[in-house]
């Protein structure tokens, strides 16, 4: 259930790419230019990205996450248990989850089809440095799938710091794995099994 869900939405995370200082000011402007330019280049180099996972690891690291907070996804993701850790754990941490999100994107993008996609207007929170972006994504056969993006604003660049889909978030999301694990192994023991993940697969 969970994988059905998720990989729609995460073959749709590179609207916030390092290209979106042309539109610093409009977030929606932003999620639109940006989704055509990097959906371009993946379409036009899938092959070649296919091939070599790497160069695909690469796209998502310099067109993608430039725009996502990670440090305050972690602080969110890890909950209470952020707070308990060092500044060594928290930095391991942050590195391990970006990897895990590189690889996990990497793969959802190879399989986007060319899928219609919407901007519905949705209401804004009326604080200036937060915004939301909807995407609505048509679903052949099916009702069109809604993503929300959560973006922040405080040092002159949009930021995401959380995405939902069909109302799941992926930061409550990952918190709820990642809370078992930490409380079986420890915070120590989560940022090891990341690293061996996340090495097995090149990243």
């Amino acid at each position: 259930m969970k994988k059905r869900i998720w990989a729609p939405m995460l073959a749709l995370l590179m609207i916030l790419s390092a290209t979106a200082a042309t539109a610093a000011d409009d977030p929606t402007t932003i999620v639109r230019e940006t989704t055509d330019q990097v959906l371009e280049r993946v379409r036009a180099d899938k092959e070649a990205l296919q091939s070599d996972i790497g160069r695909m690891y690469n796209l998502v690291s310099e067109l993608i996450f430039p725009h996502f907070d990670f440090p305050i996804m972690s602080q969110f993701v890890l909950g209470e248990h952020w707070s308990k850790a060092d500044e060594s754990s928290r930095a391991g941490f942050i590195e391990q989850f970006r990897k895990l999100l590189v690889r996990t994107y990497a793969t959802a993008l190879l399989q986007f089809s060319n899928q219609e996609i919407s901007y519905p207007p949705v209401e804004q929170s009326g604080r200036a440095s937060f915004a939301r972006v909807m995407q609505d994504i048509a679903q052949p056969g099916s009702s069109p799938l809604s993503v929300l993006y959560r973006l922040h604003n405080k040092s002159g660049d949009w930021k995401v710091y959380d995405v939902s889909i069909s109302g799941v978030s992926l930061i409550q999301t990952y918190k709820a794995n990642f809370d078992s694990k930490v409380k079986q192994d420890g915070l120590e023991g989560l940022i090891a099994s990341l690293d061996s993940k996340n090495q097995q697969y090149g990243n």
